[in-house]
């Protein structure tokens, strides 16, 4: 049986590094998926320490989602979900009219990342330390996304692109972010698989039942979202 398990919707959303992490660590896991008719009753809302998901659980150990900023060991993390804070915001409410000046204004935003690389090992190792930590997934998985949406957005970063290009050809990473787990859709969860919601792929439903629920889904994000201004509206 494999030693964790993690509780959420099905989508990848704030669960992706999550997985990379596992994968890259030659970990397993089972995934519960919560369905939209478990979550609107309000009782697994109301056992969860901050009322989120995702729920991380390790035998004894059981750890939540929450927005509230991470003390200061993690600094660098809090700057990673400011700029998906921004993502979100960008995509959700204004990316016809938002997508160019976000795309021109990218390279400075991503210009710290860069500038904290350099300084630990000339931008040989990773964002923080001598060791791969979650700070490094998470930031990977941003990257990410956002050559998706701005493909040259690194071009002007040669030590975050090599670092992209660096953790992506770790093995197990490396099949995994080449896996149809990685993929917009995956047809193994149930209710046939949702979009990641942070994606800027233009999403095409195959059926109005998964559109609805995609909606659904897109209402707990935004409460997501809110819950992050809540605690960093200077992430705007």
């Amino acid at each position: 049986m494999p030693p964790y398990t993690i509780v959420y919707f099905p989508v990848q959303g704030p669960c992706k590094a999550m997985h990379m992490l596992l994968v890259d660590q030659g970990q397993s896991w089972k995934e519960e998926v919560v369905t939209m008719e478990t979550w609107m009753k309000g009782s697994l809302k109301a056992s969860c320490l901050y009322g989120q998901l995702p729920k991380f659980w390790d035998g004894d150990l059981t750890l939540y989602q929450t927005s509230r900023r991470r003390p200061c060991w993690c600094g660098v993390n809090n700057g990673v979900e400011d700029l998906c804070c921004k993502y979100i915001l960008l995509i959700y409410t204004n990316y016809e009219a938002g997508k160019e000046e976000y795309v021109k204004a990218l390279p400075g935003c991503l210009k710290p990342f860069e500038t904290l690389l350099s300084q630990n090992e000339g931008g040989q190792a990773f964002i923080v330390g001598n060791q791969i930590s979650f700070t490094d997934y998470n930031l990977l998985d941003l990257l990410l996304i956002h050559q998706v949406l701005a493909p040259s957005c690194l071009d002007s970063l040669p030590l975050l692109s090599a670092y992209v290009a660096r953790l992506s050809a770790r093995p197990k990473l490396k099949a995994f972010l080449a896996s149809p787990e990685h993929s917009l859709w995956n047809p193994g969860r149930e209710a046939g698989g949702l979009a990641h919601f942070l994606s800027p792929r233009p999403i095409k439903f195959s059926s109005e039942k998964k559109k609805s629920y995609f909606q659904t889904i897109f209402i707990i994000s935004v409460d997501y979202l809110e819950t992050i201004l809540e605690f960093s509206p200077y992430c705007l």
